[in-house]
């Protein structure tokens, strides 16, 4: 198995983990006619973007492989993503450390895949030899790892599963066969690191509820919400604030009874725009009352988004990757 060198690793961005992006050629879309360009509506000025926490609102995480929220002391959770292919699990030690020294949990989305493009399985190769057994001995040094941290634990697996974009390999698979493949693999998380929370994870479109795999089988539910200006008024015809694009989402799981999360939050766009989303991204909202924490997304878009508009920038902070 390849292995994937982590050279200068810094205790901020604990290489935070780990976030091999590529660029991904934008994908030809129809130009649906929707709001034309305003100058005055993407006015930028704010510097940092980062959500309001309220202090008698909801709990607040953050991916930050930047490190911008490391002396930030109201931040819940140090969230991470992991491939469970060519990667040094001692990195996770490292991550462990820094959410210690926080007073934070850890949130760890495992991706079943390798981030080296040119390594990575067909979607029906790595159905099949998930089914198979062939990857438990990824996902069990993965649990063995998190049974020795220190810090709780939630792991989140194969997460956006209903999407159609073709974004990851293991979306789009029949129910059934994504539903074995969860459990699979949460089975072998408990066996190994007893205690560690499961998060199912859906984007929030219609049709995840095929991809429910029970209630034994999932403590939380994390969302994916993400508000980029130019994509709102070319898709929907106008600017959408957090809970209107939480809203669906939301009402398709609350059913479930199980606490909701935000597991990644992200957005981009003019003052008049993002203003909204950073003063209620943490609010409590009676119309979401199972909503218990949002986790912001720290870093730049690893896929180009629809109508050509390229890998949004969503970190705080404006950053030398959006130039």
């Amino acid at each position: 198995m390849k292995k994937l060198m982590k050279n200068h690793l810094s205790t901020a961005a604990l290489a935070l983990l780990l976030l091999c992006v590529a660029d991904l050629p934008g994908r030809s879309e129809v130009q649906y006619a929707g709001i034309a360009p305003n100058q005055a509506s993407s006015l930028r000025t704010i510097i940092d973007k980062r959500p309001v926490v309220h202090a008698d609102g909801i709990k607040f995480g953050a991916y930050d492989p930047h490190g911008d929220f490391g002396a930030q002391t109201n931040v819940s959770t140090e969230a991470l993503f992991l491939p469970w292919e060519d990667v040094d699990l001692e990195t996770l030690r490292v991550a462990d450390a820094y959410a210690q020294a926080r007073g934070r949990n850890l949130l760890i989305t495992v991706e079943p895949w390798s981030w080296d493009v040119d390594w990575r399985l067909t979607s029906e190769e790595l159905r099949r030899k998930v089914l198979r057994g062939d990857y438990d001995v990824n996902m069990r040094a993965i649990a063995q790892m998190i049974s020795q941290l220190r810090s709780p634990v939630i792991v989140r697996w194969g997460q956006e599963m209903e999407d159609k974009s073709g974004r990851f390999s293991w979306s789009g698979w029949n129910p059934a066969d994504y539903i074995a493949a969860y459990k699979r693999m949460m089975d072998i998380v408990r066996d190994e690191a007893p205690g560690t929370e499961l998060m199912w994870s859906p984007k929030g479109e219609p049709g995840l509820d095929a991809y429910y795999p029970g209630d034994d089988y999932v403590d939380l539910v994390g969302l994916s919400v993400f508000g980029l200006q130019r994509y709102d008024e070319l898709a929907y015809n106008k600017h959408r604030t957090f809970s209107e694009a939480l809203k669906q989402g939301y009402d398709l799981v609350a059913g479930y009874g199980k606490p909701i999360w935000v597991a990644e939050l992200g957005y981009e766009g003019g003052d008049a725009y993002m203003r909204p989303w950073i003063e209620t991204a943490t609010l409590k909202q009676s119309a979401f009352p199972n909503l218990q924490e949002v986790v912001y997304f720290n870093d730049r878009d690893v896929h180009a988004w629809p109508f050509n508009l390229g890998r949004p920038d969503w970190r705080v902070v404006e950053s030398l990757a959006a130039n």
